[in-house]
């Protein structure tokens, strides 16, 4: 189970080097697509590898009232999924405003059923996320809409088509809506083509499950061409592991002035962009075994300017990495290129004493900051690993409001920190 109840605080101790073995998650966002995905198939699929956290159990709860066997087994290792005969056309409307993939949900039973309700997007608000890509892609597929006060209901009075769609937004392409219409062309018989896709990992990773049950994608200049299936095969599938956690880790490792043995995740998992960014910054990267990632910084950490974004350092390393390079011997720059006002963590960042600042999309963080401790809290998942960090460096004891945005992405990170050196304990909050 998680080792953070979701009303609790966290204690931090600061100062202390981390040093040791962290076993990282399944990927947390590669699950919930390969969930999503797992929908269509028509015999039972299990998930090996699923990270028990919050959106799991809500993914839990939510697939069971919409008429599947869904479950995780006694290890809370290993989701489970059985189609019945019985499927909603329906997302429940507060389990489904409780996650961000909803939309992805909302496509799944659309492209079984013909018809589906759900209600709006929930997860982390840590900026305006439009979810307009993911509609745009139902319609394609011959979908009719219709808005309501507390989400939408989209139905195929003809059923599913064929369907050409770009999924491409003023920011780049959307991880999101291109697994969206990934899952409604693999359930149309005929050739369905996504341009401008995402080629993000949780993008590939549903890509190969599917081509893995016989729905054919194939990739060229045009973008995604898929044959799809009235029929699709279940079975078995395990999740990469999380580079979003791994990130996290390396950075507080590295922003203490220790070094961090990683197991269960590939160097390749990291992906290019976020192993360059880090490089750069005076961390060494080097395989360890195939699971195994080793990182240290080779001397004291050097500032960057980076940009994050398809192919470049992922969105989700801004955060954690800002926290960092708060320690740095220069300054450093961190261009946000998928969601321009993403900046929740620079206030909490700021109380502990860092010199943190933005215009427009661009976070500067000056160098020489002493970080403090702070008594403060954030909503968000990857704010709240960025003020972790923080806490880490910082002399004196913080107190940290952020059980419920760290049980929602990370399963064991107060554990494994502790395991690593840190001086941390979590305070059950009473509700």
């Amino acid at each position: 189970m998680p080792d953070v109840p979701a009303e609790a605080v966290l204690n931090v101790s600061g100062g202390r080097p981390l040093r040791g073995r962290y076993r990282v998650q399944g990927s947390k966002n590669a699950a919930l697509h390969l969930i999503a995905a797992a929908l269509l198939a028509d015999t039972p699929v299990t998930v090996r590898r699923a990270p028990d956290i919050v959106d799991l159990v809500v993914y839990e709860r939510l697939l069971q009232y919409s008429g599947w066997h869904a479950a995780m087994d006694a290890n809370r290792s290993t989701f489970m999924l059985e189609p019945t005969g019985q499927i909603r056309h329906e997302v429940h409307s507060a389990l489904g405003g409780l996650v961000r993939t909803t939309p992805v949900l909302a496509a799944a039973l659309l492209a079984r059923n013909g018809r589906v309700t759900w209600p709006r997007a929930g997860g982390d608000a840590f900026c305006p996320r439009p979810t307009d890509r993911h509609e745009a892609v139902m319609r394609a597929a011959g979908a009719v809409l219709e808005s309501h006060g507390s989400g939408f209901t989209a139905t195929c009075p003809t059923g599913l088509r064929p369907f050409r769609v770009d999924v491409a937004t003023r920011f780049g392409a959307s991880r999101g809506a291109t697994v969206t219409a990934l899952l409604l062309a693999a359930r149309v018989r005929g050739n369905s083509l996504i341009t401008n896709p995402s080629h993000e990992p949780e993008v590939r990773e549903t890509v190969a499950f599917l081509g893995q049950r016989g729905v054919i994608v194939d990739q060229d200049e045009e973008g995604l061409h898929v044959a799809g299936s009235d029929w699709i095969a279940g079975g078995e599938v395990d999740v990469p592991g999380d580079r979003d956690e791994a990130a996290t880790v390396i950075c507080a490792a590295a922003a203490t002035g220790g070094e961090v043995h990683l197991e269960g995740i590939a160097l390749h998992e990291l992906t290019e962009g976020l192993t360059e960014v880090l490089t750069r910054t005076g961390i060494s990267l080097s395989a360890a075994g195939a699971q195994c990632v080793e990182a240290k910084s080779d001397g004291p950490l050097h500032g960057v300017e980076a940009v994050t974004g398809e192919g470049l350092l992922p969105s989700n390393a801004g955060p954690p990495l800002a926290a960092m390079l708060t320690q740095a011997r220069s300054d450093s720059g961190i261009t946000e290129g998928v969601y321009p006002s993403r900046d929740t963590h620079i206030a909490p960042l700021s109380r502990f004493g860092a010199h943190i600042s933005s215009a427009g999309p661009v976070i500067r963080v000056r160098s020489g900051a002493k970080l403090r401790a702070a008594d403060t809290e954030v909503g968000d998942i990857r704010g709240a690993a960025a003020v972790v960090i923080a806490a880490l460096v910082a002399q004196g004891t913080s107190v940290l409001h952020v059980g419920h945005p760290v049980w929602r992405g990370y399963q064991h990170l107060t554990s494994g920190l502790q395991a690593l050196g840190a001086d941390l304990t979590v305070e059950r909050q009473e509700d």
